[in-house]
């Protein structure tokens, strides 16, 4: 008997020890390029599970929600972030630089890697140096005849500063996610949704084994690129 599409060998990534990201897009890859993924066992902080959920109604498919966001991620992404993802959409072993700030000043760069992808779902794993160690899962399910869309993370902060950090970052995931959310559902045509959140701490202990993971603290080397890169240009 064979297996279910959605358990087939080729929705998976082929297991590496190292991130690559394309040539084209080696000028914000700089903090992905060489390292490896972080789940949440390699992170630092308290760990949290953390949900965002919402009815898109009857009007679209889960199949056809996934395929669409899939095919254009990034251009769901609220203003603040910009995905680098691939021509070809979201596929098993992609990894995709993204940068994250305010306005136009200087962004956070650092990226994921797609480790799984179906028509029912797709999965995110962070790579060192990420604000956080974790997986993220997108995800359509059809609920008593309605499509009920839904972001699933499980993660801890990287490392010491970003768990400093954390009370703005969640406050910062609380207002991107469900813009993620409303911005697919204007796009799918089904108008204006009611984005529902939770959040669980799973693991209060923190794992201090972990605390050089400081030294790939993406944070801190986007400040670093932006400040040395003029000087670099200038010497080529």
């Amino acid at each position: 008997m064979t297996e279910p599409a959605s358990r087939s060998e080729s929705n998976w990534a082929v297991a590496t020890d190292r991130l690559h990201v394309t040539a084209d897009h080696s000028d914000v890859g700089y903090n992905i390029e060489g390292r490896r993924v972080a789940g949440p066992h390699l992170g630092f902080g308290k760990l949290w599970k953390r949900e965002y959920w919402a009815d898109f109604g009857s009007g679209v498919t889960p199949d056809g929600l996934i395929a669409e966001w899939r095919a254009h991620f990034g251009e769901y992404w609220p203003k603040g972030g910009r995905f680098h993802g691939q021509l070809a959409g979201i596929n098993p072993g992609d990894v995709a630089p993204l940068e994250v700030g305010p306005g136009h000043g200087p962004k956070l760069a650092t990226g994921i890697v797609v480790i799984y992808a179906d028509e029912e779902s797709f999965t995110f794993m962070t790579p060192e140096g990420h604000m956080f160690a974790g997986l993220i899962t997108f995800s359509a399910a059809d609920v008593e005849g309605r499509t009920e869309v839904r972001i699933s993370i499980m993660l801890r902060c990287s490392d010491p500063l970003y768990e400093l950090g954390w009370p703005a970052m969640k406050f910062g995931e609380d207002q991107f996610w469900p813009g993620v959310l409303r911005n697919l559902a204007t796009g799918s045509g089904v108008g204006p949704v009611d984005v529902q959140s939770s959040t669980t701490c799973v693991d209060r202990k923190r794992l201090w084994r972990n605390w050089r993971n400081v030294r790939h603290n993406a944070g801190i080397r986007s400040a670093w690129h932006t400040i040395t890169s003029p000087f670099t240009s200038a010497k080529r």
